[in-house]
């Protein structure tokens, strides 16, 4: 009856998001497959996880134990940023932490094919002060502050985000994570600033690790709680609020005891690692983000960025290999910031202890309110959320390098040397012999009528990452056929047991 009542409410323009042919596209067979292989409901609830440093989105499935499993692994085609979380509007950052995603977050209309809101910030980075909006997770690869995948991808995760709505999950959990919380990562990272809030998450991360059970999440004193529960004694549940004192609370302890045993380990294999002088990973190496290396491999000059290749595979191992969606033409795979570059010190050999990375060049994408659509309605009128908009971004201004004039023969580096040697060191298939022999005949020394030059930046290339039009409906990832950088064009039929039709019936 509320389903009906809710329908006779819409507009015209919010019944036709009803029937949104790219919203209500199926569950793909061959996923149904591995649902009834790893004893999973279509409607069971779901849990999604991110990885920035491995370029991943995983989809957990609740099966009929009721425990998570991981139904299917998505490499993410592009995130933008840096390994840490986002603090302020226009920083480029993808959000690290946790979110809730619930109906109203949902869009079907969006710029990029679809996607849904991450829900940053949430009460934590906001008691912090941290500010930024429409961080979501969309189609296209494109990013500037998102989680970018294929449309075909979007498609599939989108799909399954609808079916666990319409099994009565009132919002799926969003775990944002810099990388894979294992001793070895934690060991590499050991002296980033943003440490601290990494070991934060990890215990969030770790509670899911022992339990398979969504981790309850609140916040207090500016910091995250896991799990907390009212002590024996009391009354009622704790009240949480971001920025004030924690109340009285306890964790159960089986999930407290567990944990603790995870962490002993960890900290264990931690503790060898760093004695046996693990490298310390560099920050700010002037690349803006990321991409998984199935997407680096089909492109030209593609690099993976942040993003870590897998051992023993090469890029040409790759370029056989399917791609999971079509890339779009106007993809920009990750390179150096040439701005961060040219401002940096010069390279050294050994691994140096990571320092906070000044700001990069912001460019700010431009939000467009939606109409709304049913989602958002349906989110409203359950008291769920306000009804979301979605990213539409604008070109932003090309980068350009601060460069210094260059050097007398007195000088043993310049800044433009730099700059060279950093594009050296990040641009596949740059020839370094022919840069070496250009910089040693820019910095011997000049006549002394000849007035020294200032050397001029590289042009920035054209940012050609405008949401294109695109077919209305995208084959599965799972089961379409595809090239080594397309999928087929085959639009899906919807079906009969649609958006519309399911609360139709209701009625």
């Amino acid at each position: 009856m509320t389903a009906g009542v809710l329908l006779t409410g819409c507009d015209t323009d919010q019944v036709s998001l009803a029937t949104n042919a790219k919203a209500n596209q199926p569950v793909p067979p061959k996923l149904l497959a591995a649902m009834a292989e790893k004893d999973m409901d279509l409607q069971s609830p779901i849990l999604v996880r991110l990885f920035k440093q491995e370029a991943e989105l995983e989809v957990w499935k609740q099966t009929r134990s009721g425990q998570f499993a991981l139904l299917k692994t998505y490499p993410i085609c592009r995130w933008s940023g840096d390994l840490g979380p986002k603090v302020r509007e226009g920083d480029r950052q993808a959000p690290e932490g946790f979110y809730s995603i619930n109906p109203s977050q949902m869009n079907p209309q969006s710029a990029y094919y679809l996607s849904f809101n991450t829900g940053y910030p949430n009460a934590f980075d906001k008691a912090l002060g941290r500010t930024g909006s429409q961080l979501m997770v969309h189609g296209d690869c494109s990013s500037r502050g998102c989680y970018a995948m294929t449309d075909e991808q979007i498609a599939e995760i989108y799909s399954l985000g609808r079916e666990s709505f319409f099994g009565g999950q009132k919002a799926f959990q969003l775990q944002a994570y810099p990388f894979k919380m294992t001793p070895v990562n934690m060991a590499k990272h050991r002296n980033n600033p943003n440490m601290p809030f990494w070991k934060m998450i990890k215990e969030g991360y770790d509670h899911f690790e022992v339990t398979r059970q969504e981790p309850k999440v609140d916040f207090c004193e500016k910091k995250y709680v896991f799990d907390a529960a009212k002590p024996a004694d009391a009354k009622r549940d704790p009240i949480f609020d971001a920025s004030a004192k924690c109340p009285a609370y306890v964790i159960p302890e089986e999930i407290a005891s567990a944990v603790r045993e995870k962490q002993a380990k960890d900290e264990a294999e931690y503790a060898k690692l760093v004695a046996k002088g693990t490298p310390v990973a560099r920050m700010n190496t002037g690349i803006d983000g990321g991409m998984n290396k199935i997407f680096a491999a089909k492109i030209p000059e593609g690099s993976t960025g942040l993003s870590e290749s897998a051992e023993g595979t090469t890029l040409q191992m790759l370029a056989m290999a399917k791609a999971p969606g079509t890339i779009p033409g106007h993809v920009n795979p990750p390179k150096p910031n040439l701005d961060a570059v040219a401002s940096a010190p010069a390279p050294q050999e050994e691994p140096v202890v990571a320092v906070a990375a000044p700001a990069t060049n912001t460019r700010v994408a431009a939000a467009e309110k939606s109409g709304g659509g049913f989602f958002s309605n349906l989110g409203r009128k359950m008291g769920l959320g306000s009804a979301d908009t979605t990213a539409t971004t604008t070109p932003p201004p090309q980068a350009t390098a601060s460069v210094a004039p260059a050097a007398t023969s007195t000088t043993p580096t310049t800044a433009a040397s730099r700059l060279k040697a950093a594009v050296t060191r990040f641009v596949p298939g740059h020839d370094k012999s022919k840069e070496a022999v250009k910089d040693a005949a820019k910095d011997a020394p000049k006549p002394a009528v000849a007035a020294a030059k200032p050397a001029e930046a590289p042009k920035p290339q054209p940012d050609t990452r405008l949401a294109q039009t695109r077919p209305a409906l995208k084959p599965s990832v799972s089961d379409g056929a595809a090239d080594s950088t397309q999928m087929a064009g085959a639009a899906p039929v919807v079906s009969s047991n649609s958006f519309e039709s399911r609360f139709g019936a209701v009625k």
